[in-house]
């Protein structure tokens, strides 16, 4: 077999940092559907963005993962293996909160991976359309949508229509999708050129609306409606759990900043959960802005989005929380309706029934009804699919046995390894291959052939 070319991607969200190891033919590298996850690694306690006081901790966190790189990349294949880190919405909430503290922790992060030796090509923070569009390219690289090869070794554009992607992370939350429709904000088309054909793409990334973030603002809203007493109710918390919280457990981030009470920061609130899934849905329904829009159509929040099409593949927390419903609590989810009735059903189980389902997911137990319940809303009133529609998305995690996500996006389009013109080298080779192999066959089908006829012949006369 030919020798292995590897990349590696650390991907720094909002809640923790993963690390993929992808790996390829090296004679191929303009090739499609040959790239696939060598191996990953979840890097130990919180994102990157949570070390703003302590940045040196941020490049020490990532120590354990790139061990283990040096030990799963081939040693005499290290100096040529591009490293990349892409930091996402929790960064980008940072730069905004704090600059400083922001290049601070790049910084830190910066030094620990140029110290590893691979060929360290540089940490930033990607755009929320780069997320957006780079998880596409994820998806549809690894479903051979863009390109795959044929029996001859010859090039195929499969008349297959491209996925739309769905991700949903702690801060923020992207939609990307192939349309024909005019795009009326220019900042959410893409064009791109893969492989000799035009793609026009609508993307945008949703600040604020990943899973982390929207309980945040879910809880300073609870604490706003009843006047931050002493005791809150929380209708998304199960009944029998409760928890006292800090108000700068919920106001230390800049999507809610703008909602920050005039007390004490160190002031303590117990909330109680009461397992209302009306009510649960009534409260997240105020997340979102549905009053205003410039544009023949929205989404929420004044964003234009043109009708949703096509197949879509959610992954991240999407996948996990459909998930839970799926297999901890035995819902199949179909239909809006399904998902809907599925939230409903887990703001409805008690705090010690869920504990008895799925004792190994207590930390994040009690945020199932809300994550649920901002689903549903998200996808049918925010991103407008129905009956029709909602069937059409698949929530997974993988694609064969590569992780869908941003990060083999990110890198396949750093280094060029997807062409703008469609590729015709690489065919002569698989293509002589296959003729000798087609020729061998026929001459030994021959052979085999004139064989037997010869021993028939004789064994004919010899019985005569």
């Amino acid at each position: 077999p030919p020798p292995l070319q590897y990349g590696i991607v650390l991907d720094a969200g909002s809640s923790h940092t993963a690390m993929f190891i992808y790996k390829w033919p090296a004679d191929k590298e303009n090739d499609t559907g040959v790239v696939s996850e060598h191996s990953m690694c979840d890097v130990e306690g919180p994102g990157i963005s949570s070390y703003s006081s302590n940045p040196p901790a941020a490049g020490t966190s990532l120590v354990h993962c790139l061990n283990q790189a040096v030990r799963d990349v081939p040693k005499e294949k290290h100096a040529g293996t591009p490293l990349y880190l892409g930091a996402t919405a929790g960064m980008r909430l940072l730069n905004i909160a704090n600059l400083q503290a922001s290049d601070a922790v790049l910084s830190a992060v910066a030094a620990t991976l140029k110290s590893y030796p691979f060929d360290f090509r540089g940490a930033k923070i990607l755009s929320g359309e780069e997320e957006g569009v780079f998880g596409w390219v994820t998806a549809n690289y690894l479903l051979e949508n863009f390109i795959k090869r044929g029996w001859l070794g010859e090039w195929i554009q499969p008349q297959k229509k491209t996925l739309g992607a769905m991700d949903f992370g702690g801060a923020s939350t992207q939609i990307t999708f192939e349309t024909r429709d005019t795009i009326e904000d220019p900042r959410n088309e893409v064009m791109l050129k893969l492989y000799g054909r035009a793609y026009k793409v609508y993307t945008h990334s949703f600040l604020c609306y990943g899973r982390d973030q929207v309980l945040k603002r879910l809880l300073s809203k609870l604490l706003q409606a009843e006047s931050y007493q002493a005791t809150v109710p929380h209708p998304c918390w199960p009944t029998g759990y409760h928890k006292s919280l800090l108000l700068s457990s919920v106001y230390d981030s800049p999507c809610t900043e703008k909602e920050r009470p005039s007390l004490a920061l160190n002031t303590t609130i117990t909330v109680v959960g009461t397992g209302n899934g009306s009510l649960c849905a009534l409260h997240v329904s105020k997340l979102f802005d549905f009053t205003t829009c410039s544009f023949s159509r929205c989404s929420f929040d004044g964003i234009f989005q043109p009708e949703v099409s096509g197949n879509f593949i959610a992954f991240s927390a999407f996948f996990y929380t459909v998930d839970f419903i799926q297999t901890v609590m035995g819902r199949p989810v179909h239909l809006p309706g399904d998902l809907k009735d599925a939230a409903k059903t887990i703001c409805a189980t008690s705090w010690s029934e869920l504990l008895r389902k799925a004792p190994n997911l207590e930390k994040r137990l009690s945020d199932y009804c809300a994550v649920s319940t901002f689903i549903y809303l998200l996808t049918t009133k925010g991103y407008n699919f129905n009956n029709h529609s909602f069937p059409n998305i698949a929530f997974q995690k993988k694609a064969g046995e590569t992780s869908i996500g941003w990060a083999l996006g990110y890198m396949l389009n750093l280094t060029n390894m997807i062409p703008a013109e469609k590729p015709s080298s690489h065919k002569s080779m698989l293509y002589n291959y296959w003729v000798i192999l087609i020729l061998l066959f026929v001459v030994t089908t021959l052979t085999s052939l004139v064989t037997a006829v010869c021993l028939l012949r004789r064994s004919k006369s010899s019985a005569i």
